[in-house]
């Protein structure tokens, strides 16, 4: 399986990561369970098009002063303003062992029960957790929904068919996407009309009209003859 490189140097941390950054470069580190931490740098733009194509999940290899290192993007620290990257830490795999990480999940196909029935997908996984040889990690797992034809119908974590040398390490029995029926619009109901509270404001009009013909009346009185 062809891996990406990214060449690296190694980076003097008295000189301060503004100054490297100026410099078109990213300040970096490296580690493993036995490898040392080992701040290193790397080119702004060569990383920029290493993360695009691999991104967390993907292999790559450090080429450094002491040989070539596979390992994962590990974590990245991005500017809040900007969004570029200023630092990054990479991961580097003992030799000759297994590493479990989690792939995330791409579904392809179509499903039946959507397009026809018209079904709502319902993804529960995007990411599944698997164990290989560095070198076998793929960038993504495929997850083909052309089986799910009828509501109800879903996919199970060992449903999948893996590539060569990767083991599933997630639950055999999750349930990685389903399909579910439409969901029926139920028609409002009128709100029921309280009779009492119109009986009352009717009550009270006549109330206020027999009321109004009463001063009517005193008024008529006091008037001189």
């Amino acid at each position: 399986m062809f891996m990406l490189t990214l060449k690296t140097e190694v980076r003097d941390t008295g000189t301060k990561p503004d100054t490297i950054r100026k410099a078109g470069k990213m300040p970096a580190v490296f580690y493993g369970k036995k490898e040392k931490s080992m701040p290193i740098s790397v080119n702004l733009a060569d990383f920029l098009k290493v993360w695009n194509e691999a991104g967390e999940s993907t292999v790559i290899v450090l080429d450094t002063p002491e040989g070539q290192k596979e390992s994962l993007i590990f974590d990245t620290d991005f500017d809040p303003i900007t969004g570029v990257p200023r630092h990054a830490d990479f991961y580097v795999f003992e030799k000759g062992h297994k590493v479990s990480v989690e792939l995330p999940i791409e579904f392809e196909g179509i499903s039946p029960a959507v397009k026809d029935l018209g079904g709502s997908l319902v993804r529960v996984l995007h990411e599944l957790k698997v164990e290989a040889m560095p070198k076998d990690l793929p960038q993504h797992i495929i997850v083909d929904i052309i089986s799910l034809a009828n509501f109800g119908d879903q996919v199970l974590a060992k449903d999948i068919k893996l590539p060569s040398g990767i083991v599933l390490k997630e639950n055999s029995e999750e349930v990685v996407v389903l399909v579910t029926a439409p969901r029926e619009e139920k028609e409002e109901e009128p709100a029921p009309i309280d009779l009492s509270e119109i009986e009352v404001e009717k009550k009270g009009k006549e109330e206020t009209a027999e009321g109004e013909e009463t001063v009517k009346e005193k008024e008529e009185q006091k008037k001189p003859e």
